[in-house]
């Protein structure tokens, strides 16, 4: 039988037998740590294992997002360890505060992640490089620091499912919507360490973002990664991006997989994750009669806090001419990263957003898994971007989440309960309003020389 896209990824970084199930040793392509993992990782390194040097500067990538700017004393000295060590090591790509975002928005975005690469992420969700046809996975602290000491790291070779997207868009159904679904039918745990394969049949195409969108959510349904077949799509977003030259990777025509998804898009109305699991998703039809009262709507995270995201929620917002924020909700938005809020400045969209009564906030993951900018009180209900809504993600174990959208979160946000955009009575906003611009190429200087 022929090999599964991650089968092929892996057999090109590995001389071991590449059968379902077999360890393996793979040599990875680049790494990425963040505040929070990479410090535990730096120590891990140095003090347990003994080795003073990562095995290569230039595919270790570190990004400050979680806790930073700093909410307190202790995520001082988290940004404190991960700077100390960027500079120690004399790596070159650390994204500080002011010149970062979001790690899972930051690396596609800046051109490191590129089709046929293993990447290894010390965060869960970065099963999103998958999006671009990467073998992206996540891992914990020790793990990260292995492979910081020795460039591979030892995986279980996933089986697959096949999973095939279909049919066109409908009004106000986005890749959000898509991904959504497709976790009630995974429930949590059918695609425990499996890859999903994806193939994008859709009419039109899911745009790059949104396919991160999709990727990003794979690690919720217990997935090892989520990838995305290279194509013309792939392939325009990397052009005057990608860092150095690729070449993608395809599974074999015979590949043998464990069963086949179909998800035809044009059955698909906004959907809606109710707490407190992403998998307790249904069509927002069934919630919207019941007008359940909000007291929060976080519009960002790594799941939906691209530039495109923006644009849905300002498409909307002026197509209302003035509409304000419900008075009784608290509307923040958070832009996946410094670029992300600058194309935003741009064009526009964040005095529109701030015009409607949005509090447009930093570049971070802290309101997503409750660390600050947004954290639930007792009772309090939301309606998020994000990607999990389990008891006590986002501050009190008492408060609920509700998943959906950018288009469901704006609307709700206005109308004060969970509400379809359908109920505003606006033409629809197309998936993709807009390209998205392509990046400069930003590394860090080592050492600099002040004039004085």
């Amino acid at each position: 039988m022929g090999l599964t896209l991650a089968q092929k990824i892996l057999a090109n970084h590995t001389s071991d037998p590449i059968d379902v199930g077999n360890f393996v040793n793979v040599r990875v392509d680049l790494t990425m740590g963040h505040d929070v993992s990479g410090p535990h990782s730096a120590r891990i390194l140095k003090k347990d294992m003994g080795v003073e040097r990562v095995w290569d500067p230039e595919k270790v990538v570190l990004v400050t997002d979680h806790f930073l700017p700093a909410r307190d004393i202790q995520a001082a000295a988290l940004g404190k360890a991960l700077r100390d060590f960027a500079d120690e090591q004399n790596i070159p790509y650390y994204f500080e505060v002011g010149r970062s975002g979001i790690c899972h928005v930051v690396l596609p975005e800046e051109g490191f992640v590129v089709p046929g690469d293993v990447i290894i992420g010390g965060d869960s969700h970065s099963c999103t490089y998958g999006a671009l046809g990467a073998f992206g996975t996540g891992v914990g602290a020790t793990d990260l620091a292995a492979v910081w000491a020795t460039g591979e790291i030892w995986l279980r070779v996933p089986s697959t499912i096949k999973i095939r997207f279909t049919g066109k868009f409908q009004n106000w159904v986005y890749p959000k919507d898509v991904v959504l679904h497709l976790m009630k039918l995974l429930a949590n745990d059918r695609a425990n360490y499996k890859s999903l394969e994806f193939y994008d049949e859709v009419k039109g195409k899911i745009p790059v973002e949104g396919r991160m969108t999709i990727s990003n959510m794979t690690i919720e349904a217990g997935g090892k990664v989520g990838m995305f077949l290279p194509d013309e799509v792939t392939f325009q977003y990397l052009k005057g991006r990608a860092r150095k030259p690729y070449t993608p990777v395809y599974p074999d025509p015979d590949a043998e997989y464990e069963e086949e998804i179909v998800v035809n898009v044009s059955a698909l109305e906004p959907q809606v994750a109710l707490p407190f699991s992403p998998s307790n998703t249904v069509p927002i039809s069934e919630v919207e009669g019941k007008k359940v009262p909000i007291d929060q709507v976080i519009i960002g995270s790594c799941t939906n806090a691209r530039l495109s995201d923006l644009r849905i929620v300002g498409a909307i917002l002026k197509a209302l001419k003035g509409q304000k924020i419900h008075p009784k909700v608290r509307a923040i938005l958070l832009p996946g990263s410094q670029r992300v809020y600058r194309e935003a400045l741009s064009e526009g969209l964040i005095e529109v957003f701030m015009d409607a009564g949005i509090a447009v906030s930093l570049s971070t993951c802290g309101p997503c898994f409750g660390g600050h900018v947004g954290v639930l009180g007792k009772g309090e209900r939301a309606v998020s971007t994000t990607n999990r809504n389990f008891h006590g993600r986002m501050g009190h174990p008492d408060a609920e989440v509700y998943l959906a959208s950018p288009a469901v979160a704006i609307t709700s946000a206005i109308l004060g309960y969970v509400a379809s955009p359908i109920a505003l009575g606006i033409p629809p906003v197309p998936v993709e309003v807009k390209k998205t611009a392509t990046p400069h190429r930003s590394r860090r200087p080592r050492k600099q020389e002040v004039k004085t």
